[in-house]
């Protein structure tokens, strides 16, 4: 049952000026997002990581730069399937002027059956994300033990995708899910079902390390059995 940390972007300069960005190059973080970068390694500096996995956006290269600083035998493994959504002729347009677009409404209210033109449908966003975010924790469970904690960096919709899959909702309901800018979501997969164990993490992450009273017995059940009663 490796565990799995998603941790968003720092803030962007999109982020600040309104922007959808979607791939749009030359999106960098902002002086609060690099500040939010440049506190991830001391919040991360108790879990031994085993892999680390990036969005080929520039805003999650920028993130992950102090973590690999701080720890060079770590190496970020470039991912494809976990970019940013491809949004096609909406990227780089003004949030406040696609609001009043009709697929904006398909977008909050059911996404599933929202396609962005010259782009992708929201559906197929989910599927590669959350197949790259399986197959990779199997891989790091094979090749480094159960204990084992990886980090992917991404963008929210992609983050969001993930966790409404864990947790075994339709994808129409994830706009009900919140990840703040270089907050840190968790999960462990496990024979029976995933758990979510952090949601938007901006605080310390030092309760996730394995140790004789592991979080996967406290958490989720020895074999991933969901304990009675809540746990202790």
């Amino acid at each position: 049952m490796a565990t799995l940390l998603l941790v968003r972007h720092g803030r962007s300069t999109a982020n600040t000026s309104g922007l959808l960005a979607g791939r749009s190059p030359g999106v960098a973080l902002d002086a609060e997002g690099a500040a939010q970068a440049a506190a991830l390694p001391a919040r991360l500096a108790g879990l031994p990581l085993a892999a680390v996995v990036s969005s080929p956006l520039q805003r999650c290269g920028e993130t992950l730069a102090p973590l690999l600083r701080e720890r060079p035998e770590l190496r970020a493994a470039t991912e494809e399937r976990i970019s940013e959504c491809d949004y096609g002729e909406w990227s780089g347009r003004p949030l406040a002027e696609l609001t009043g677009e009709p697929l904006m409404t398909t977008v909050q209210q059911h996404p599933s059956a929202a396609a962005f033109p010259g782009g992708e449908s929201m559906r197929a966003m989910q599927q590669r994300s959350v197949d790259a975010a399986r197959e990779w924790d199997a891989s790091v469970e094979r090749e480094h033990g159960p204990e084992a904690a990886f980090l992917m960096c991404s963008h929210g919709d992609i983050i969001k995708s993930i966790v409404a899959d864990a947790l075994g909702m339709h994808f129409d309901l994830f706009q009900r899910i919140a990840v703040a800018p270089c907050s840190v979501t968790a999960i462990r997969y496990t024979e029976h079902r995933p758990f979510l164990l952090r949601l938007g993490e901006t605080g310390e992450l030092g309760s996730l390390v394995a140790g004789p009273a592991s979080a996967s017995d406290t958490e989720t059940g020895e074999r991933g059995v969901a304990p009675v009663g809540g746990g202790a």
